[in-house]
């Protein structure tokens, strides 16, 4: 039987880690961010947020040392609980991965739009009230085939794509600090807060999870490591690309905040190009962010697509989907069935535009703090070590909150009723495919 090709080393995997968190949202989404919790409040969420997830980040260390499984959660729950939980477990897991990708096939247009804005046109129909027009589809379906085929034809590729999409970003954001500090002003801070200090952090640290998923997304790839990888870099690389994110979300919101009022911001679609606009008048400057933008969101989509297909490819191994799914390439050893199965999802996603996509991806958040408490619950029943156990049930507590935070009505920005549908439909869908398998 052909295996996964064995291609992969610690900047590989920092870059799949790094690149599958850090996307555009410091750039389109940076009002929300600044009407939530200010420019101190969003920056003490994202850095709390960073480091209360460290103890997670070192507890898939531990699980991907000792069992390199592309399965990852479906595979560390797998050691201690019923196959149920280690199927629904890696099914959450996969929603989390899986829907980033047709959200952002669909991003491309709406970032493209503000370049093209003659892309907005030739409507075809509406989804819940929503247009989708024709070039912005055809402009989805030409980015989803070019990431199907770069990842069909071989992992290395895909890591090279991977590797100068984040260093282009890094290089680009190191940059604009640089323009910020040296034209900002202290004076545009202020206030500090958008609610009272405790809300203000709590606001933010909502959205926390749905900006930091990425990091486990390493051991999804961990059969396909050099076979002179040391094992105890897939723990560096997870710390690496954890801190390294948190450290950017906050430096982004310091930098757009010092450039600007940020109050002048609030509603602005494209916050972070709008403010160094205002201050710097330069057109160039603001292209470059703009480009960048759609270079942060390609390499959100291929980390996504490269974590969803492992999944797959691990599910269609382990009989919990379809047997074919496992196939692998003779040549370029990577999982062709998966890919078109990812990639053909991705697509049927894409037709039905980001009207439907809001709710399932704020349930995708939830489901990777889910994922994340399963693995550590996990990690915390089998090890021995009390000093292990007890970063395991920190870990496992951390993520319990942050599942609390989406479902509990006595938190602001709980799941709405069409997030319950959406999670409904999406278990219903699991249970469906288990019931193939368990039948077949």
């Amino acid at each position: 039987m052909t295996e996964l090709a064995r291609k992969l080393n610690l900047w590989n995997y920092f870059a799949l880690g790094l690149g599958t968190m850090i996307g555009t949202g410091w750039i389109v989404l940076m009002d929300d961010w600044l009407s939530r919790g200010g420019p101190l409040g969003a920056m003490l969420g994202f850095a709390i947020g960073g480091l209360v997830l460290l103890p997670v980040g070192y507890i898939y260390g531990q699980w991907v040392t000792r069992l390199p499984d592309a399965a990852g959660e479906a595979a560390y729950t797998a050691q201690v609980f019923p196959p149920f939980v280690s199927y629904f477990t890696g099914w959450m897991m996969l929603l989390a991965y899986f829907i980033v990708c047709p959200w952002e096939a669909v991003a491309i247009g709406k970032l493209a739009v503000h370049i093209f804005p003659r892309l907005d046109t030739l409507e075809l129909y509406r989804v819940a009230g929503q247009p989708v027009f024709l070039p912005r589809l055809v402009l989805g379906i030409a980015l989803t085939v070019l990431l199907a085929y770069v990842n069909y034809r071989g992992i290395r590729g895909s890591s090279i794509f991977q590797n100068w999409a984040t260093s282009s970003v890094l290089v680009v954001f190191v940059l604009l600090v640089v323009v910020s500090a040296r034209t900002g002003s202290i004076d545009n801070v202020p206030p500090l807060f958008s609610h009272a200090p405790a809300a203000s952090i709590l606001l933010t640290l909502q959205i926390v999870p749905y900006f930091l998923v990425g990091f486990e997304s390493v051991p999804k790839v961990a059969e396909e490591a050099h076979p002179g990888f040391r094992t105890s870099d897939f723990f560096k690389a997870i710390v690496m690309a954890l801190l390294t994110a948190a450290s950017f979300y906050v430096l982004a919101v310091g930098a757009v905040s010092y450039i600007t009022p940020w109050q002048s911001l609030l509603g602005q679609r494209f916050a972070t190009a709008i403010a160094f606009e205002h201050a710097t008048h330069s057109v160039w400057l603001v292209r470059l962010i703009l480009a960048i933008s759609l270079v942060g969101l390609l390499q959100v989509f291929n980390g996504n697509f490269v974590a969803s297909t492992r999944l797959v490819f691990a599910f269609g191994r382990r009989g919990t989907l379809p047997a074919p799914f496992a196939a692998v390439h003779a040549k370029f050893q990577t999982p062709t069935v998966a890919i078109a199965g990812v990639s053909a999802g991705t697509l049927i996603g894409l037709l039905l535009g980001d009207a439907l996509l809001v709710p399932v991806t704020e349930v995708g958040s939830m489901a990777a703090a889910l994922g994340w408490l399963a693995t550590c619950s996990s990690f915390f029943v089998i090890e021995k070590s009390p000093r292990l156990r007890a970063i395991a049930a920190f870990g496992a507590i951390v993520s319990l909150l942050f599942v609390f935070m989406k479902v509990l009505p006595a938190f602001p920005g709980h799941f709405s009723a069409a997030e319950w549908v959406a999670l409904g439909i999406w278990l219903l869908l699991g249970a469906l495919f288990r019931r193939r398998s368990a039948t077949a």
